[in-house]
């Protein structure tokens, strides 16, 4: 069963830097695409960055270009979004999720993380 679970979540304030973790439990990201989304209460929830490693192809959203990334660790097995230079718009529930055997942006991801709360205060 493919299960997602994201950590590191939390408060900043403008401007500062958080990473966020995404540990797969009974699988590695092989051939997946990994994808970072973000809701914001009111809002729809939006796409991020995708890192696939079926074929090397990424996707950044304009909202974050330049100030997030998406990487792994070298196991494949825990996917990170670095955020840097953090604004109080970038506040937002933040999941991760995956579809496998596609290129980015994805389409129809599959299997999606519980979440992680991230508060920029201005």
């Amino acid at each position: 069963e493919v299960q997602l679970v994201e950590s590191g979540g939390g408060l900043v304030q403008a401007g500062g830097s958080l990473r966020l973790s995404c540990a797969a439990s009974g699988f590695s990201f092989d051939d997946y695409a990994i994808g970072w989304f973000r809701q914001a209460p009111g809002k729809e929830r939006e796409g991020l960055l995708c890192l696939s490693l079926a074929d090397g192809s990424t996707y950044y959203a304009d909202s974050v270009k330049g100030r997030f990334t998406i990487s792994t660790d070298s196991a494949k097995t825990t996917a990170y979004l670095q955020m840097n230079s953090l604004k109080p718009e970038d506040t937002a529930v933040y999941y991760c999720a995956v579809e496998w055997l596609v290129n980015c942006p994805g389409g129809e991801y599959d299997s999606w993380g519980q979440g992680t709360q991230v508060t920029v205060s201005s």
